[in-house]
C-alpha cells in the first residue's frame, strides 16, 4: 500500500508554522511557535480527507487521554485542542525534540539510563492503569525526549478502557513488541500485555533490536515475527554489562503466560529499581498515583467520534500583522477569533483627514492671533 502523503500545516490562532516533524498512519505532526506564552509546540492534524469514525474516535480519545494523564512527568503534556478553520481537528503538545525510535539502533545506550528510563515508564503505565485506561502500542518510538532530556510517554491514539473491552474494540498493534495473546488477538490489550510491551521495549533498548528480530536480512516479515513472538522463547541480551538480574527480570516480564508475569506496571517497576540497587545505582523514582487519588469527574468517551472543540470561523491571511509607521503595542491587530482581516471601511478611511483639516484651521487662526498681537497686522 503507497504511504500516504503528509498534508499541509493548517492555519491556526496564535501559532506560526515552523516546519514538519514527521506523519503517522492517520495524522501528521508539525512544529509551530507559539506568541503567547513564547514556547515551541507540536501539533498533530488528521488529514483534510478524513471522515472516518474510528479515526476521529481514537483522535479524540488520545486528547481527552493526553488531558486525563498529563500531569505526570513521564507522559506528554497537552495544551489544548480544536478544529482548524478547513475543518481539520488537532492537538497542540508540549514539543519533545528527540526520540528513542533510532538511538538504539545506532548507539549502545548504557544500562543505567536504560533501567531509568524502565522504571519512569513503570510510573506512567501504572498511572494510565489507575486511571482505567492501556496504551496498547508501548514501543521505542512512543518514548519521547524532552527538552530537559527526560523520558516521557506518547501517542495514545489507540488507547483504551480497561473496562470497556467488547467484540467491538478496535485490534491494533506493532508486532515486535505485543504480547502472544495480542498476535493471536485473543484480547486488544490488558495490563498483563503492557508489561509484556514495556519488557520488550526495554529490551530493545539494550540489544539494539526487537526481542524477536534476526540479524539476518529476510527474516524479519512480520508473519515470522509473529510465529515467533507465538513461541515466546526468551533470548538472553548478548551484552557483559546487563546483568544477570536484569535478564531476569525481563524474562518474567515477556513470560509466555499472562500469568507469570509481574502483575502490574508497579511491580515491574519496583523489580528494576531492585536490579538499581543491586548493582550500587540510585534508585529512580516510581511515580505512581497516591492511594487516595481518583480520575478525572468525566470519564472518557471512547466511542466518541465527533468533531468537538473550539473551532475558527475563517482562515487568517496574516498572521500577527503590524500597522505601517508605528511601533510599540498599539503597532499590532489585536488577533481575536472575530473577524480580524476585515478591510478598513471607507468611513474609517475620511477619518484622518477630517482630522487633519481640523488641524491645519487650529494652526492657522493661532498664526494670525499671533500676528495680530505683535501688531504685523492691524
Amino acid at each position: 500500500m503507497p504511504q500516504r502523503l503528509p498534508s499541509s500545516p493548517p492555519i491556526l490562532p496564535g501559532l506560526a508554522y515552523i516546519r514538519p516533524l514527521g506523519s503517522g498512519g492517520f495524522a501528521d505532526v508539525f512544529l509551530y511557535g507559539q506568541d503567547m506564552p513564547r514556547r515551541d509546540v507540536a501539533v498533530k492534524v488528521l488529514p483534510s480527507d478524513v471522515r472516518d469514525a474510528d479515526l476521529l474516535r481514537m483522535f479524540n480519545a488520545e486528547a481527552d487521554v493526553l488531558a486525563h494523564l498529563s500531569a505526570h512527568p513521564s507522559i506528554v503534556t497537552v495544551y489544548q485542542a480544536g478544529i482548524s478553520a478547513d475543518g481539520r481537528p488537532y492537538i497542540v503538545m508540549e514539543f519533545c525534540p528527540g526520540s528513542l525510535a533510532q538511538r538504539y539502533r545506532v548507539e549502545r545506550i548504557p544500562v543505567a539510563e536504560v533501567l531509568s528510563i524502565g522504571v519512569r515508564m513503570s510510573g506512567a503505565l501504572e498511572s494510565a492503569h489507575h486511571a482505567g485506561l492501556i496504551h496498547r502500542d508501548v514501543k521505542p518510538s512512543n518514548i519521547l525526549v524532552t527538552t530537559f532530556g527526560a523520558p516521557v510517554l506518547a501517542d495514545f491514539g489507540i488507547s483504551s478502557s480497561l473496562v470497556r473491552q467488547g467484540a467491538d474494540e478496535m485490534l491494533a498493534m506493532s508486532v515486535p513488541w505485543s504480547a502472544p495473546e495480542v498476535i493471536a488477538e485473543q484480547t486488544a490489550g490488558t495490563v498483563s500485555s503492557e508489561v509484556w510491551s514495556l519488557g520488550a521495549t526495554i529490551y530493545s533498548l539494550l540489544a539494539g533490536q526487537s526481542p524477536f528480530e534476526r540479524r539476518e536480512k529476510g527474516q524479519n516479515s512480520r508473519e515470522q515475527l509473529r510465529r515467533r513472538i507465538a513461541r515466546a522463547t526468551y533470548t538472553d541480551i548478548s551484552r557483559s554489562d546487563v546483568p544477570a538480574s536484569l535478564q531476569a527480570v525481563l524474562a518474567k516480564s515477556m513470560s509466555r503466560n499472562p500469568a507469570d508475569r509481574y502483575a502490574s506496571a508497579r511491580e515491574f517497576g519496583e523489580a528494576l529499581q531492585a536490579v538499581q540497587i543491586e548493582a550500587g545505582m540510585p534508585a529512580t523514582p516510581l511515580e505512581v498515583p497516591a492511594a487516595e487519588w481518583a480520575p478525572a469527574a468525566r470519564s472518557i468517551d471512547f466511542a466518541d467520534g465527533t468533531l468537538r472543540g473550539p473551532a475558527r470561523s475563517r482562515i487568517e491571511r496574516d498572521g500577527a500583522r503590524k500597522l505601517r509607521g508605528t511601533s510599540g503595542m498599539a503597532g499590532y491587530v489585536r488577533d481575536e477569533d472575530t473577524d480580524i482581516a476585515t478591510p478598513v471601511s471607507s468611513g474609517s478611511k475620511v477619518l484622518p483627514w477630517i482630522l487633519a483639516s481640523a488641524t491645519l484651521v487650529t494652526a492657522g487662526a493661532v498664526v494670525v492671533a499671533a500676528l495680530f498681537a505683535t501688531g504685523v497686522l492691524r
